[in-house]
């Protein structure tokens, strides 16, 4: 009886419903993109359109580059970007406008004022809660994929720098109708270049929660999840009410609560790969009779500048099926670390873990077949040292 690939624990490969839901994504964003178009002219909304993409491959590198000790499925981060882009922002916009409307009727206020009142206190309960909801579908349907943190923050910010792409846009287009190219301008400086990890803060607040309460069971799962929503709707709305009523100092004390934020945030995401590390440390020793693992692959695998090393080896001596070797390699050996803290929290069961623990050596057994092994280093290889490059410093 043929065999699944055991790549497949490794989930990179897209699903149909994965699929579908792109589909649904990229027709919501193009509606949003039409209001914008039927809003102002063509020519500008092209304006708009490349002025607010522009920055977007810097900040997903950058997103990305917290995403490399264990990489999520990309399948699952263009769901998350596209959900931000598209249906969020559509959702988000229809509700906001008619809120706008309904505080312009109800208080009789300006359109000015209701405007600052409707972003202070209500844009920020409808955006963040549109942008949850992709984050909670993960924690229901994609458990497994939420190993700590790191992998909320990373979820979170997709969706976050999806949903400002898109609102960009519309942001951009107004400025221009309104103001010209001076406004337009400005505005490009504020959200373009000073604030635009402000989405991806906010929603890493719900996406930190919900990777925590991926890890745990019982109601305190539900408490974590309300804990981080209130904390992205207080903090986007701080934003908001500090830019609308604060002035010139109020956007101080904004910039300088989001720059707090994203400190601490790096904090986490730093603590998190010293958790994993240490996971790796602890549970691969065991597999050491397999072959598959050995002190040098542990001590490689245990930092970021040696698991470099590593590839660029790898890539050296085998090209780049050496490189793909070693990357399937540092990845599956981290992820078999993730499932035995996943079957310590008793979050998998015992037929789950076999299966995904049998798929992941066979990962590693056949990335090791591919290793580049030079002429001149076979000798010390089949002694069981590590050849020269691999992991300097390991043990022999």
């Amino acid at each position: 009886m043929a065999t699944r690939d055991p790549r497949w624990v490794l989930k990179d490969r897209p699903s149909f419903a994965l699929i579908i839901g792109l589909v649904l994504t990229g027709i919501c964003a193009l509606v949003s993109f039409s209001f914008d178009v039927f809003n102002g002219a063509p020519v500008q909304f092209f304006i708009a359109l490349m002025l607010a993409l522009a920055p977007v491959p810097l900040l997903l590198a950058a997103v990305l580059a917290l995403d490399r000790m264990e990489p999520e499925p990309r399948s699952n981060l263009i769901f998350a970007f596209a959900w931000g882009a598209g249906i969020a922002v559509l959702v988000a916009g229809v509700i906001n406008s008619l809120n706008l409307h309904y505080i312009i009727d109800t208080a009789k206020l300006s359109e000015a004022s209701a405007r600052n009142l409707a972003a202070t206190f209500g844009a920020p309960v409808v955006e963040e809660t549109m942008k949850g909801l992709v984050l909670l579908g993960l924690l229901r349907f994609r458990r497994a994929e939420l190993d700590g943190p790191t992998d909320g923050i990373i979820y979170a910010s997709m969706v976050g720098l999806g949903f400002a792409m898109s609102e960009n846009v519309s942001y951009y287009l107004g400025a221009l109708s309104s103001s010209g190219v001076k406004g337009l301008a400005v505005t490009v400086v504020l959200r373009g270049v000073l604030s635009p990890l402000a989405h991806p803060l906010f929603s890493s607040m719900i996406g930190v929660a919900v990777a925590y309460a991926a890890q745990r069971r019982g109601p305190e799962r539900t408490t974590y999840v309300l804990a981080g929503w209130t904390a992205a709707m207080i903090l986007h709305g701080l934003w908001n009410g500090l830019a609308s009523y604060g002035g010139f100092p109020g956007l101080v004390v904004a910039y300088l609560t989001l720059l707090v934020v994203l400190v601490v945030l790096i904090g986490v995401v730093f603590r998190d790969r010293r958790r994993i590390v240490a996971l790796i440390q602890r549970y691969l020793p065991a597999y050491e009779p397999t072959k598959l693992v050995t002190q040098a692959d542990i001590y490689m695998l245990s930092a970021f500048s040696r698991r470099r090393q590593a590839r660029q080896w790898a890539r050296a001596h085998g090209g780049k099926p050496g490189l793909r070797a070693m990357r399937d390699y540092q990845l599956a050996a981290t992820e078999l670390g993730l499932l035995h803290e996943r079957a310590a929290r008793h979050m998998v069961d015992e037929h789950t873990f076999h299966e995904e623990q049998r798929a992941l050596l066979e990962c590693m057994s056949t990335a090791r077949a591919d290793f580049p092994v030079p002429e001149m280093h076979a000798r010390s290889v089949a002694r069981g040292s590590p050849p020269p490059g691999y992991a300097p410093g390991a043990p022999g």
